[in-house]
């Protein structure tokens, strides 16, 4: 009834990786995916697969069905891997010295070059290296997680006349993977040696007098997920600092070998990292891809890149002297990358400079190294203002960096809390109280995405800014709720994590249920990341059965089986991957053309649903209703550039541009639509609000019954574990098992090659 959710990852990733066969994009985005599924597969196995690894080594029959699994991920990963390199070498590679963007390995180099290289690895490698020979005295170092490193046969006598021996080097973090050659010795364009390249061919320089029979790069993986016994800690954040120290050196769950390494080299890395031959990989370039990432520093040719786009400031926020003046004519909505963030930035330090201002809240998830925002909250704390933050510093790989901006938080007079122990506090939430005529006045701000700069020029997201008197009063509600762990009052309008919000989205989809029973239309169109948890499936397989419409719009893992005769056949799920990230979360359902339309900070998981603050905010403003249905589901359901369909088996295909019909992509159109929009600087001339909702929902239903695809990919289709075989459909709204885990989507992050 289920597909496997690890499998599905591996599946959205292979499609990230199909990205960079694509001819059309330019040819160094194309490199661009190559390093986003690289850090993707690596997260995958930091978090998903030493999971897996932790279940294998139980005595519970847990551990029997996680073997089989790992068996499959590994089949899949391998493959997937394969097909990374191939696609590097056979057709990135070569495009990039067509196009005089050289990477050269010694046997190519001129002697000019190698001399340049050679006086670089004198001055600016060497000396940052440290050689060990294994011996009783010289233990086997620590190997950081996802290092870099090296390991050397030797042959001959050490200086106390000792013979053969295994020798470890390290690489640094700090020495950069890519080295640009000067000018004066690139025949045309840019020429790059790798940094591998360089110590492989200068290796024997570290071991003089001595014979190097056989060396190999390697990294390893390593578990990466934080514990933290919530229950005994009496300081979040200062255990939180504790076990960070030990987050680079956790058990390793995979090793990466050069192609051509040694059998003998390859079994005594695995022996020491107490792994077996399937946990090992070896590939045809340097063993982490992501790296090359690093030649975007250096080339900066407009061709080579997707075209820069500036977003455009939202008409209302610009026209107004005072964005609260704004507010109370009418809600604001944001969509994200297309519109400025710099927006929701304004709305905080106009709070934090209006002496009518008396609070300001903010829940902060990722916030990124340097924030315009978190420096408003700073200000208005200095200015006396009441700040409260709610900051989670449990935010996967952003732990140190929100210790870090919690620590300046209380420094600047701000009231900070760490969420709700046994909870991640993942809602989008800003509050302003404003003092206005001798009474108080609530402003809020809630999203979809993270109050981060560089995530909201790469990510989808919506976002509303509104004077709303009921909504804000419910944002101020949760935020009560998160400081003072009362229970919180009864919402109308808003849907909180874990109180209400699956227990209203189930309810929303039973009442389609009973419409559809009725004889009446029924439809129901989502948008999110992931879709895994058990009881929302169910409840949509009911709903199928029923004869609801169903269209979903998954960008990652989806456990829901689609086309299934008798199960799922009226539901289609969708995946979108271009150029921009989708990270909305949208909830509509036809209600008996009441449309009811929400945006949330929640994926329909168990981990959003029960195990984290989350809130789903409805979209009230008959024309705000209509541009995130228009642009964040509408164009979406068209789109036929970027579109992958999952079928019931797991695999997704392509869709294809039919006969006579035009290339149509979402994030292409919307892109164009608001740089329109800032040529005019008026939003509303481009896209007019019609009175009624019902020609923008009638139009989801044009999108083609019968999808056509393209061939599938040159890989191995998966087989997707299949995790019941239940025959009938209960829906049941009970709290997950315990042991599913928290891993982030994929993705989540732009690539950091700071932190590889």
């Amino acid at each position: 009834m289920y597909l496997n959710r690890d499998l599905s990852l591996l599946e959205f990733n292979r499609r990230v990786v199909a990205q960079a066969e694509d001819e059309s994009l330019p040819l160094l985005e194309r490199l661009r995916y190559l390093c986003i599924g690289s850090s993707n597969l690596d997260e995958f196995f930091e978090i998903r697969v030493s999971s897996l690894h932790a279940r294998q080594t139980s005595d519970s029959p847990v551990s029997v069905s996680a073997n089989s699994l790992l068996n499959k991920i590994n089949v899949q990963c391998h493959t997937l891997v394969d097909y990374q390199y191939a696609i590097l070498n056979r057709k990135i590679l070569p495009r990039l010295a067509k196009n005089g963007i050289h990477i050269v390995s010694h046997n190519n180099r001129t002697e000019a070059q190698r001399a340049w290289v050679k006086s670089y690895f004198e001055s600016q490698i060497r000396p940052l290296l440290t050689p060990i020979v294994l011996d009783p005295a010289h233990p086997f170092p620590q190997v950081a997680n996802k290092s870099l490193n090296f390991i050397i046969s030797l042959a001959g006598k050490d200086a106390f006349g000792r013979g053969s021996a295994i020798a470890i080097v390290k690489a640094p973090r700090v020495l950069p993977r890519v080295i640009k050659l000067p000018d004066e010795l690139s025949e045309d364009g840019y020429t790059f040696c790798l940094l591998t390249s360089i110590i492989h061919a200068h290796i024997s320089d570290l071991f003089p007098e001595r014979e190097v029979i056989a060396y190999s790069q390697f990294r390893v993986t390593r578990d990466s997920d934080l514990w933290v016994d919530e229950e005994e800690v009496k300081n979040l954040r200062e255990a939180l600092q504790v076990s960070l120290q030990n987050r680079h050196f956790g058990s390793a769950v995979r090793l990466e070998i050069a192609k051509n390494c040694p059998d003998d080299l390859a079994r005594f890395l695995l022996n020491e990292f107490n792994l077996d031959e399937s946990h090992m990989y070896r590939v045809n370039g340097p063993v982490n891809m992501v790296r090359l990432s690093e030649i975007f520093n250096f080339v900066k040719t407009p061709s080579m890149y997707f075209p820069p786009y500036q977003a455009s400031i939202a008409s209302d926020a610009q026209n107004d002297v005072c964005l609260f003046d704004a507010l109370k004519k009418r809600d604001i909505l944001l969509h994200h990358p297309f519109q400025s963030f710099q927006t929701v930035v304004d709305f905080v330090r106009a709070a934090a400079e209006d002496p009518d201002v008396v609070v300001i809240k903010q829940t902060i998830y990722r916030a990124g190294v340097t924030s315009a925002l978190i420096e408003a909250l700073m200000d208005a704390a200095n200015k006396g203002k009441e700040v409260v933050v709610i900051v989670e510093l449990k935010a996967r790989f952003d732990e140190e960096q929100n210790i870090d901006w919690a620590q300046q938080l209380e420094q600047a007079g701000a009231q900070v809390v760490y969420g709700v122990m046994g909870l991640k506090t993942h809602a989008k939430l800003a509050l302003v109280i404003r003092r206005e005529n001798g009474a108080f006045r609530n402003y809020a701000h809630l999203g979809t995405g993270n109050y981060h700069p560089a995530t909201t020029k790469i990510y989808t997201d919506f976002g509303i800014l509104t004077a709303h008197p009921q909504i804000t009063n419910e944002v101020s509600e949760v935020f009560m709720h998160l400081t003072s762990l009362t229970k919180p009052k009864k919402l109308e309008h808003l849907w909180l994590a874990p109180f209400t919000l699956h227990r209203n989205l189930i309810r929303a989809i039973l009442n389609e249920i009973r419409i559809a029973r009725a004889g009446r239309p029924a439809r129901i169109v989502a948008k999110m990341n992931s879709l895994i948890d058990e009881s929302v499936i169910r409840a949509l397989y009911l709903a199928s059965s029923s004869g609801v419409k169903i269209e979903l719009i998954v960008r990652g893992a989806c456990a829901l089986r689609p086309g299934v005769p008798g199960l799922s056949e009226n539901i289609r799920v969708r995946s979108i991957i271009g150029r921009f990230l989708e990270h909305e979360r949208i909830y509509y359902f036809r209600n008996d053309l009441k449309h009811d339309l929400y945006i949330s900070s929640a994926d329909w998981m168990a981990r959003n649903l029960f195990r984290r603050i989350e809130v789903a905010c409805p979209v009230l403003d008959p024309a705000l209703k209509k541009r995130v249905i228009e642009e964040g589901l509408k164009y979406y359901l068209k789109d036929n550039t970027n579109s992958w369909e999952l079928q019931p088996n797991g695999s997704y295909k392509r869709r294809k541009i039919r006969k006579k019909q035009s290339a149509f992509g979402a994030q292409q159109c919307l892109a164009k639509t608001y740089d329109a929009a800032l040529q005019k600087e008026l939003i509303e001339d481009v896209k007019p609000a019609p009175e009624s909702l019902s020609s923008s929902i009638d139009v989801l239903d044009d999108t083609p019954q019968a999808t056509e695809v393209m061939t599938e990919m040159p890989l191995v289709e998966i087989s997707p574990i299949v995790t019941s075989e239940e025959k009938t459909l209960e829906v049941v709204q009970t709290h997950p098992s315990e042991t599913e885990d928290e891993s982030e989507g994929q993705a989540e992050e732009a690539v950091d090659t700071e932190n590889v």
